[in-house]
This record gives structure tokens, C-alpha cells and sequence, in this order.
């Protein structure tokens, strides 16, 4: 391992300063640091690269922020897996597994070779109009299409596999990998699914219809959504963070990639611990 990329929350008061802390250790330790551009910035760093070639250089990426930041920076690795070591500093964290006084002492251990790696399924989208592509994505949570506040409730034809699933009116319609079913899945009534289950969860937002029920389907499933609306008010967003206006007569086509996120699990927290501290379980 020679080169470490280090990518943090914007905006942070402590994230820059404790970033300048994690790069003079990797310093002293002999190892190379990428920064990003904004991070660089504030730092005073001047760099010999773009932030499109840290993705292919770096060995090992280090993530200070929360589970948006890492989300974001999941997808600017693009095809390139490389392991990600997520520390939180911010509020929730179901992603970012380290805490910042544990940062140290697993950095020790990631360089001794002495780390495991929880494989996240990603999800690829791809917008296609009368035909054409018009937009891709590969998201680690979800793809969602809602419609604006004011208005009407949307009607989705969905497929899987190519056969005819059903027709969702609702307000909109989540599909999430398993990462991402503790994200808007979750507070649209869908279920938490484990990392280790390879699967997708498809779930309507406000249906029209109490029997329009969230459903697992295997992971390797095609999932086309034909969206029918009256009006121009609706959107598709990949990981809460991109997207764009979708058309009358778009389809979304959703599937496995072939690429995962790769995440150094905690040594000492398990998912189901992570769970019952954010969720609070058996609490009063």
C-alpha cells in the first residue's frame, strides 16, 4: 500500500483539521496522500493531479464525514474498488462503522493487512427515452422517483425479468440494494435487509392502494419501470444526491452492477450492533 486518498465532509468545522492530523500520520508513516480538491484548498495543498485520477492512483480511501459523504465518494470511485475505511463524524452512521478515536489504532491495523471487507452490492440505472439513453447512474443505496408537491399521484408500470409485476399509483417508488434499505427505504415502511442478502427492495411511497406492499426480489433481477404521468413534476434521484426531470413514456431500467463498494468493516462492532444503536432497539 503506497498511496491514500483522504476525502472529507464539506463544511465540517473539525473535518479539515482532522484531516491534516490523519494525512501527517500517513506522512510518517512513509505513505503517499491524495487529497481532494476542496480538502487541498483548505489546506493550503498544492496538487499535481485532478480528483479524476485519484480514484485509479489511490490503494486504500479514507473517508472523515457521514454516511452522505461516503455515499458521494462511492460514486466518484466509479468502476474502481478499493477499500474504503469510513469514519464518522457526523450524527447517524450506519456506514461509517469507525469513530474518530478509533481511527488511529485501525489505521495500524489496515496496514498490517489485519482487516476484513464487507462487499456492498451497487445498483446501475439507466434513463431511456423513446429508445435513447438520456441519463446512467451507480448508486450504493437507492434510485427513487417521486412526484414534485403539487403534483398528481404517479402511475408506474413495473417488470421484472421481463415479466409484468404491477402497476404502482403512488407518490413515487424507491429501489434499494440492501445498503440502502436503512435509508428512505426504511422510513417508506420497507423492510431492513442484510448486507449479505444479495437482493433489491422495491417499495411504493404513499400508494394509492394499501395492498401495494414493499417486495424483495433476488439481486440479479431486471427491474423496468414504464412511468406515466399527467404532469411535468417528476423526478428521479440516485442516492438522494443526483438526478433529474423525468418525461412522460421514460423508462428506468434497474440492475445489479458489476461493481461493489468495498468498506473495512469495524473489529469492534457487528451490523447487528450497528443496528440496535441507531435504531435504538430494546430501548424504552
Amino acid at each position: 500500500m503506497q498511496r491514500v486518498a483522504i476525502y472529507a465532509k464539506k463544511n465540517h468545522p473539525l473535518a479539515s483539521i482532522f484531516a491534516s492530523e490523519v494525512m501527517n500520520w500517513l506522512y510518517q508513516h512513509g505513505l503517499e496522500v491524495l487529497l481532494e480538491e476542496d480538502l487541498a484548498g483548505s489546506l493550503g495543498i498544492v496538487r499535481d493531479y485532478v480528483d479524476a485520477d485519484i480514484p485509479e492512483r489511490a490503494d486504500l480511501v479514507i473517508i472523515l464525514g457521514g454516511d452522505g459523504t461516503l455515499i458521494s465518494v462511492a460514486r466518484h470511485l466509479g468502476d474502481q474498488e478499493k477499500p474504503i475505511l469510513a469514519v464518522n463524524l457526523g450524527s447517524l452512521g450506519f456506514l461509517t462503522e469507525i469513530t474518530k478515536d478509533e481511527t488511529f489504532a485501525m489505521l495500524e491495523r489496515v496496514l498490517a493487512g489485519d482487516f476484513e471487507l464487507s462487499r456492498r452490492m451497487k445498483l446501475d440505472c439507466v434513463v431511456l427515452r423513446a429508445g435513447l439513453r438520456m441519463a446512467q447512474y451507480s448508486v450504493l443505496n437507492d434510485i427513487v422517483i417521486n412526484k414534485g408537491a403539487l403534483a398528481r399521484i404517479i402511475d408506474m408500470e413495473a417488470t421484472v425479468n421481463g415479466h409484468y409485476l404491477t402497476t404502482f399509483k403512488a407518490d413515487g417508488l424507491i429501489v434499494a440494494t440492501p445498503t440502502g434499505s436503512t435509508a428512505y427505504n426504511l422510513a417508506a415502511g420497507g423492510p431492513i435487509v442484510d448486507p449479505q442478502v444479495h437482493s433489491l427492495v422495491i417499495t411504493p411511497i404513499c400508494p394509492h392502494t394499501l395492498t401495494n406492499r414493499p417486495l424483495i426480489v433476488p439481486g440479479a433481477a431486471v427491474i423496468r419501470i414504464h412511468v406515466i404521468f399527467d404532469d411535468q413534476m417528476v423526478h428521479l434521484t440516485a442516492d438522494g444526491q443526483v438526478g433529474m426531470q423525468l418525461q412522460l413514456g421514460d423508462v428506468v431500467e434497474l440492475q445489479q452492477s458489476s461493481i461493489h463498494t468495498l468498506l473495512i468493516k469495524s473489529p469492534t462492532k457487528d451490523y447487528f450492533e450497528v443496528l440496535r444503536a441507531k435504531l435504538r432497539w430494546g430501548e424504552r
